[in-house]
């Protein structure tokens, strides 16, 4: 859902009358600065001092990694806005070129994941390198992304859920043009937080992982757990056709299980000790 005027509060939380801006409030060489984008751009800034710190724990060089980046994000960003397009495209269908304007909105984080995945795949056939090790750090940052990222949804105005009509502590009033203020959920703020609470958790349980490709899949495991109740409360959410199907949620819920499957698969009957990931390979050598 997308909100166009009116101050928003927090009543619950003691924040009244907040009205944020789409845009700075100046221009760098005629062109407006969309805070949509800027947030995402810090998020991602973020990412890398994170994953630069930790790189050496999961056995690369941050040369390897930033070329993975390279490739990656590009791949990532178009893939996020084209999983958008495909499935809001009786928005775009009159105005195809509408689809570029990403500074207005229309990211899909599962679009974005399956393309660093994918762009991943290509990174590690090229360069020849074990893929499961830049799985595991890549989602690190996707976390720290993506909790810093969904703030660039309260200044476009988007992403929040449905009507709220009790006293929930964390409900987000919305001024109408009228004047009258209705409540609803923030979705946004929701995500938010279950991204900052897996990434410190995922944080310290990555410093003792047992293979290779386990914080990926706990990755999946907790955003997929969290978006399926999240995404069942947004009033935005992109549709297989007709099916009232919400894809993101499907997608979390598939996530989840093939996730939790695998670890539990893993930890059942292959029982690694540690001594196969790439840092401990390297240490030995």
């Amino acid at each position: 859902m997308y909100f166009d005027a009116g101050s928003i509060s927090f009543p619950g939380i003691g924040i009244d009358g907040v009205n944020p801006p789409r845009t700075l409030p100046f221009s760098i060489f005629g062109k407006e600065i969309y805070l949509y984008g800027l947030i995402i751009a810090i998020g991602f800034l973020l990412a890398i001092l994170y994953v630069r710190r930790r790189v050496k724990d999961f056995g690369m060089s941050f040369d390897l990694l930033t070329d993975a980046i390279l490739m990656g994000v590009p791949i990532a960003i178009c893939c996020a806005r084209l999983y958008y397009v495909a499935f809001r495209w009786e928005y775009y269908r009159d105005d195809p070129i509408s689809a570029l304007y990403i500074w207005q909105g229309g990211l899909a984080i599962y679009g974005g994941v399956i393309g660093a995945v994918l762009a991943l795949l290509l990174f590690s056939k090229l360069k020849k390198q074990k893929i499961t090790p830049y799985l595991d750090i890549t989602s690190l940052g996707l976390l720290i992304g993506q909790l810093i990222g969904r703030w660039g949804n309260f200044f476009n105005r988007e992403a929040y859920g449905a009507e709220i009509f009790n006293n929930f502590f964390l409900r987000m009033g919305i001024e109408e043009a009228d004047g009258a203020v209705r409540y609803w959920h923030p979705t946004f703020l929701y995500e938010s937080v279950w991204n900052l609470i897996g990434f410190v958790l995922l944080h310290f349980l990555s410093k003792k992982r047992k293979y290779d490709g386990q914080t990926f899949l706990q990755y999946l495991a907790w955003y997929g757990l969290g978006r399926v109740w999240i995404e069942g409360l947004r009033t935005d959410s992109l549709y297989i056709g007709s099916t009232g199907i919400r894809v993101s949620q499907l997608l979390a819920g598939i996530s989840f299980v093939a996730a939790v499957g695998v670890m539990l698969y893993i930890r059942l009957y292959k029982k690694p000790d540690g001594s196969g990931m790439l840092v401990n390979r390297e240490k030995d050598t």
